[in-house]
């Protein structure tokens, strides 16, 4: 089994375009790329599935332990030529200090997969060698087995860093990417955009893994892939045999404003039986004919007056709600239920309104990270006392007079750091910032299969 872990030094250091780059390469090679992301990222997963044709999928270790972890990995690349995982932030940076816990090196000791470590060379010479070997003394389980340098512009220097880290560390040095401004991706407030909005990436991503190929040994990247395969003792069989439905179908809200999903949490529809419609409340006038709905995160505040002028969804997503169609929303989901949505300019706009209150951009992250939801009465998704793993990332807030159904809690060292009341639940609807992975506790997802079965 072929598979590497891309790391770099620190957030920033130009990870995500080698990464995204190496991916290219190997395609362009005839090879089937599997890609993965680790922690709970959308956007940078949505680029690796763009140039690989292959779902990507995240690898996260706060939300799943290391055998539902291993179980996908096992049942995405079985039929890979390589696999190839993004890191997240810097190798080591995690969930606190513990060195593994939810880092990219822990990700990395799990399964096995080598490490290349992507630095910023920038001004650097001998220093960069110092810096790597930091990196391969800190946990000497990880197997750091090769070093890119970014931002280096030229061939001299680049031969001097590469003699440097070699001769200091040990760590093979595989090739060098020099600073360019082209392959940049636009970014906004939660990070890239996504690709489902890019345009010309296929022109972008081409010349990408061209000067790939010139700087980095891709020949040696494959070779030092091979590494031995995956197992796993997770098995889902006995949850799809339990909770298996028949002639059922969920729609799920899917364009430029709604596409961050977990992969499995949509394949885990299909494997218990459902059917899949995909539909627009950007461009749709009608809802699928459904028995659930699910309507993921996103940009709503970006097109938020398409969304308003589309009276006719909303109509259609309202009247699902009363006719007690299980309805799951989930952040950007959660600002299209509400009545209202206030962007950055003060303009407001019409939503579905379901529940009342108006979601309201600010100019900062208002949630952060990993947090626990504890439900306070019973849900679609849970049971009262029913805990749903999962992470906010949002830089809105929902003004609002509904009773709050999740009591929250970020918890580091087993210290509650935080509390807050969020989620709301009326009827056989429930909306909240919190995204979460269903594999963390599979019981919600029986909880909602019931629901549209009764």
């Amino acid at each position: 089994m072929k598979k590497i872990l891309i790391a770099g030094t620190n957030s920033g250091v130009g990870k995500t375009t080698i990464s995204l780059g190496i991916m290219q390469a190997l395609t362009k090679r005839n090879l089937k790329v599997q890609p993965y992301k680790v922690g709970p990222d959308y956007i940078d997963p949505s680029y690796h599935t763009f140039i690989t044709k292959r779902n990507s999928r995240n690898l996260d270790s706060y939300m799943l332990d290391d055998e539902k972890i291993k179980y996908i990995v096992k049942n995405a690349s079985k039929d890979a030529d390589i696999s190839v995982i993004e890191g997240v932030m810097g190798l080591y940076d995690g969930y606190g200090i513990d060195l593994d816990d939810c880092t990219s090196s822990y990700t990395s000791k799990m399964l096995k997969a080598p490490v290349i470590l992507v630095i910023n060379a920038k001004a650097m010479a001998t220093s960069a060698a110092a810096m790597v070997l930091g990196y391969k003394m800190l946990d000497k389980n990880v197997n750091i087995a090769g070093v890119i340098a970014n931002n280096v512009k030229s061939e001299s220097h680049y031969n001097i860093l590469k003699e440097a880290i070699e001769t200091y560390t040990g760590v093979e040095v595989l090739g060098y990417f020099p600073p360019n401004k082209e392959f940049s991706l636009e970014s906004r407030h939660l990070g890239l955009i996504p690709s489902v909005e890019m345009d010309s990436l296929k022109a972008k991503f081409d010349n990408l893994a061209e000067e790939i190929e010139k700087y980095i040994n891709i020949d040696r990247i494959i070779e030092i892939a091979e590494t031995e395969e995956i197992e796993s003792s997770f098995d889902l069989n006995e949850f799809i045999d339990k909770n298996k439905v028949e002639d059922k179908t969920i729609a799920v809200a899917y364009d430029k404003a709604f596409n961050f999903y977990y992969r499995e949490n949509l394949e885990l529809f299909e494997k218990l039986g459902m059917k899949i419609k995909y539909f627009s409340p950007i461009k749709d006038k009608k809802l699928p004919s459904c028995d659930y709905v699910y309507i993921g995160g996103g940009f709503p505040e970006i097109f938020a007056k398409e969304l308003h002028d589309n009276k006719e969804i909303r109509e259609e997503i309202f009247k699902a709600y009363e006719k007690n169609i299980p309805i799951y929303a989930e952040c950007g989901g959660l600002m299209y239920l509400g009545e209202k949505l206030q962007d950055k300019e003060n303009n407001i706009y019409d939503m579905v309104g379901v529940f009342q209150g108006c979601s309201k951009m600010t100019s900062s992250l208002k949630r952060f990270g990993y947090c626990l939801g504890e439900a306070k009465v019973d849900t679609i998704l849970a049971k009262k006392n029913q805990i749903i793993k999962g992470h906010e990332f949002h830089h809105s807030i929902f003004e609002s007079n509904e009773e709050c159904a999740y009591h929250m809690r970020k918890v580091k060292d087993n210290k509650v750091i935080d509390e807050w009341e969020g989620g709301y639940s009326k009827k056989n609807t429930l909306a909240t910032y919190l995204h979460t992975h269903f594999y963390n506790n599979l019981d919600c997802i029986a909880n909602f299969i019931k629901r549209g079965c009764e």
